[in-house]
């Protein structure tokens, strides 16, 4: 497959496209190839600084006095662009990244429905009146933008990621500046020449590329009123501890270790291809990736069986073809931390069903591929069930009867996401109840829909993104009470 070819990248800030302050530049690699494939911007602290004063001059003078039909016409201009764009985004990202390009070309359509759906909200933040004990008060609320928003995005999914929260910052009147992954930055920038090409005002939308220290920068920045963070948890943390200096709203989605339950009344024709989709879609690199499988005993070595005969049949390649089943992981990084937590659970004494390692393939170039992995008889307390490897290894734990699925499901620090299997209605809710964990899928898995929230229970953050819930972190509300009355009386009184 022909890979991309790009000219050198430089940031959005202001309306205008600069290199950093610096001149320093640094390359995203190809993780097919392991090879550099684009050059970007390495922006400084006086880029970071310039980028908000530029989101809050935007957001005071333009923006937040656009009404929402506007921003939504706007919205809607940038939703088309990106189906118009959907083949060359896809490939740059499948490039930048290495997820298959089936999925990064239905990500690009989800990404553009989900501008739409917010899009009909932008003039629908309504307010409400509120009948006070005093007839004489009138009260009403105002749903208003918060101000200017940091959104650091990660690697894996970054359009995808990044509409999550553009999308209800836009809707709700807020600017923003933007903060990809330097291991994946290039379709943030295509996506903010997309937002140019809509007519968005400048300033509305910025784009600074760089590592950790752009991040670090930007957190710590003290004009910023909201900080929406996608990643890990040790960097999560980072960007708490910055907004609290600052006390600044912060949003975080931290990652899970979600588990996907069968029972023994699933359909297994069903359950076993949502389990392998549910962990080896996109190389296990997504944080509501299925890597933890719980299966009722009385099935249980049937589904070890199929799982082992259909991991070992996925097709690796380049994820440039569509034929492609699974491509590399993301960076060198993230390959080494993977085979390092494949390593470990050997060390612990699961029992190694599929795969185990490096993929040692004349056919496939030196990319960054680590096979499909199956773990069985896989317990609790093994680090390759408790920690998020975030890569294409599946831990399998056997359970007898619904009471210790659950307690299995619950005994991690995580509650992004979840899925069970099972024909029986009641059972379905009554575990779905159980469960804590932001989504609960049934008979089904990575499912999404526009208008369904998304977010975590303990440790995998707070916040919601995709749906209504999504416009609450963007908005504040303002209370306005009026007396009505002629004769204010008693000045120093309380009036209810």
């Amino acid at each position: 497959m022909n890979r991309p070819d790009t000219d050198p990248y430089r940031m959005l800030i202001d309306g205008k496209w600069v290199d950093g302050s610096t001149g320093e530049r640094f390359d995203s690699i190809d993780p097919y190839r392991r090879q550099p494939w684009a050059s970007l911007s390495q922006a400084s602290d006086d880029d970071v600084d310039h980028a908000v004063r530029s989101a809050r001059a935007a957001f005071e003078n333009t923006w937040r006095k656009t009404n929402g039909g506007e921003r939504a016409r706007l919205m809607l201009r940038l939703a088309d662009l990106i189906d118009a764009e959907a083949p060359h985004l896809a490939r740059l990202e499948t490039t930048d990244n290495g997820k298959v390009i089936r999925e990064t070309t239905r990500q690009m359509g989800f990404a553009a429905r989900n501008y739409r759906f917010l899009a009909g909200q932008a003039d629908k933040l309504y307010g409400q009146t509120i009948p006070l004990d005093n007839a004489n008060l009138f009260d009403f609320t105002l749903h208003e933008p918060a101000g200017v928003a940091a959104l650091l995005v990660a690697w894996n999914s970054p359009i995808q990621l990044l509409t999550n929260k553009l999308a209800p910052a836009l809707a709700a009147g807020c600017t923003v500046v933007i903060k990809p992954s330097e291991h994946a930055s290039v379709t943030t920038l295509e996506l903010a020449r997309l937002a140019e090409e809509a007519g968005f005002p400048p300033g509305v939308i910025n784009v600074v590329t760089g590592d950790g220290r752009v991040g670090a920068a930007l957190t710590a920045h003290p004009d910023l009123d909201l900080i929406s963070f996608t990643g890990g948890q040790r960097t999560g943390r980072l960007v708490a501890k910055a907004a609290a200096e600052n006390l600044v709203a912060v949003a975080l989605e931290l990652g899970g270790k979600s588990p996907n339950i069968v029972f023994a009344d699933a359909d297994l024709d069903t359950a076993i291809p949502g389990a392998l989709a549910g962990i080896f879609a996109a190389a296990g690199q997504t944080c509501i990736a299925g890597s933890r499988l719980l299966v009722e005993r009385p099935i249980y070595e049937t589904v070890l069986e199929r799982l082992g005969e259909r991991t070992a049949a996925i097709r690796l390649g380049d994820p440039l073809d569509p034929d492609t089943e699974m491509g590399p992981v993301a960076n060198q990084l993230q390959y080494d931390t993977i085979l390092d937590y494949i390593a470990a659970a050997k060390g612990d004494g699961a029992r190694l069903l599929a795969g185990g390692g490096p993929v040692d393939d004349p056919e496939l170039p030196t990319g960054y591929f680590v096979q499909p992995t199956v773990f069985a008889d896989v317990t609790s307390d093994m680090k390759v069930a408790s920690e998020e490897v975030f890569g294409p290894v599946l831990a399998v734990l056997p359970f007898d009867g619904e009471d210790e699925a659950i307690h299995i499901a619950n005994a991690t620090q995580y509650g992004l996401a979840s899925g069970l299997w099972t024909r029986s209605l009641s059972r379905a809710v009554r575990v779905a109840r159980e469960i804590r964990a932001g989504t609960v899928w049934i008979n089904t898995y990575r499912t999404n829909a526009a208008q369904a929230p998304f977010g975590g229970y303990k440790k995998s953050g707070f916040g919601r993104e995709r749906g209504l819930d999504s416009l609450h972190d963007y908005l504040r509300v303002k209370n306005v009470m009026a007396d009505l009355s002629e004769d204010i009386g008693d000045p120093f009184s309380m009036r209810v």
